[in-house]
């Protein structure tokens, strides 16, 4: 049973239990710990965050269990997600922290890690360090002596290997020359490297969200707020709009009309892409439980299968690496091509739909329409305690009625948020107005049942 660790690492309110500096120091230390399996290899951990004011306190604290417990900490700064993974395998390092509360508002923040190898932690290590970090905050013990404290230093190269690893995944020979973009970086990680990328390939583009305060990362910008990506589309003119969330693992575009495109859309027009070169892996990729049903009878009827997994990258990813497929990912914008990288990368992502249009000679307007989605509801409702559904008798006798009423053409599906006390209920259908009201008829009584529960 997990006790800190939600679906992306720990998360919280900045200052507020398990998120504060002292819990960080005691999650280092715990790091060190199980990445410091002997031998005489100079051990070292790199860390990176985004734009979060509270990012420095939490790289601190880091810094120091890490050091504390004889590795080194290599510091590479503000970089995306995905980065970190690249630059953890890059430098040869036996673990990365990314100091990140994601999509999240600045006050939330966040620390997750991969192992030596880009991937994130398995369960069974998560677990590991909980019961370490526990450890480490009764007894306070500090088993090394000072002739062996690591050093803490910063690669200030992070940001040029990571640009440049996120060009090569796009065709040599040709470039983005005559294509105008618009960028929304959110305010976060990608507020460099992605102007970077993208000029350097010679596209010309507008640049929103790339003038972070410490405050502003996803404040009214980025994936989550992708509407005035959209806006600047219409406004400027250009071919295709780019919005990153604060860590850089999803992205949302826009088309050139200004419509937005869903992170389930652009994995299909590459999954068919990828088909017809013979470069999609057994014919199939991966989704989530959220993906659309209707996208999944449009991808069958463009030869393409379909695998579902829980939401999370991380189970998607397990799910490709089980199986042998390279292509996966979910609707909020974490795509995974494993070609190329470990885990969700914004910039990846577009750098192969941007490959997608330039081969095609295509707007994503016309990519994108042979997928057709059914209408779909989710909402969220906020909880007490996270009950299993299962557990929970009128709720469940409730969704197995309306799949019956559904009788094919739709579903139900109701889960707990990973990282916040929140129901999520999703419905899918022909009728929007039938499905949003049985939506908020099942979460209004969940929640009820949930307090009588508690």
């Amino acid at each position: 049973m997990r006790k800190y660790f939600g679906t992306d690492g720990v998360r919280g309110k900045a200052n507020e239990f398990p998120m504060t500096a002292t819990f960080a120091l005691r999650l280092g230390q715990a790091v060190a710990k199980q990445f410091s399996n002997g031998g005489k290899k100079i051990h070292k951990v790199v860390i990176g965050k985004d734009t979060r004011v509270s990012g420095y306190m939490f790289e601190s604290a880091l810094v120091s269990g890490i050091t504390s417990m004889g590795l080194d900490a290599v510091l590479v700064g503000v970089l995306p997600t995905p980065a970190i993974s690249f630059i953890t395998r890059s430098l040869r390092a036996d673990a990365g922290v990314v100091i990140s509360a994601s999509h999240n508002p600045y006050y939330d923040n966040g620390i997750k890690f991969f192992s030596g190898d880009g991937y994130k932690l398995p369960d069974e290590t998560e677990i590991s360090i909980e019961q370490t970090t526990d450890e480490m905050i009764q007894n306070g013990e500090i088993p090394i002596s000072t002739d062996r404290i690591g050093k803490a230093y910063r690669v200030d190269t992070a940001i040029g290997r990571y640009v440049e690893f996120s060009k090569s995944t796009f065709d040599k020979d040709i470039d983005l020359s005559g294509m105008r973009l618009v960028v929304d970086c959110s305010n976060g990680a990608n507020y460099k490297v992605a102007p970077m990328a993208f000029e350097e390939l010679a596209a010309k583009i507008n640049v929103m969200g790339n003038e972070p305060d410490g405050m502003n990362i996803n404040s009214g910008c980025g994936s989550v707020y992708p509407e005035a990506m959209c806006a600047k589309v219409k406004e400027k003119g250009a071919d295709l709009g780019i919005s990153f969330d604060g860590d850089g693992d999803r992205v949302i575009f826009s088309d050139e009309n200004g419509e937005m495109v869903d992170g389930d859309i652009i994995m299909g027009i590459c999954a068919k892409y990828m088909n017809s070169l013979g470069y999609l892996n057994k014919n199939t990729m991966v989704c989530t439980v959220m993906s659309n049903f209707g996208f999944e009878k449009s991808m069958l009827e463009a030869g393409v299968k379909l695998v579902r997994t829980d939401v999370g990258d991380r189970y998607v990813m397990a799910e490709m690496l089980k199986n042998g497929y390279n292509l996966g990912g979910e609707q909020s914008g974490h795509i995974i091509f494993s070609d190329y990288n470990t885990t969700g990368d914004g910039l990846v992502s577009a750098m192969q739909l941007l490959k997608v249009i330039v081969r095609s000679g295509k707007p994503l307007s016309e990519l994108k329409k042979f997928i057709t989605l059914y209408p779909q509801v989710l909402k969220n409702f906020k909880v007490q305690k996270k009950i299993p559904v299962d557990y929970l008798e009128r709720t469940s006798k409730e969704i197995q009625a309306v799949n019956k009423e559904l009788d094919g053409t739709g579903r139900v599906l109701v889960r707990y948020s990973g990282t916040e006390n929140k129901l999520r209920v999703m419905l899918e259908g022909e009728d929007l107005s039938r499905i949003t009201e049985y939506a908020e008829n099942i979460g209004a009584n969940a929640v009820k049942e949930i307090e009588e529960l508690s």
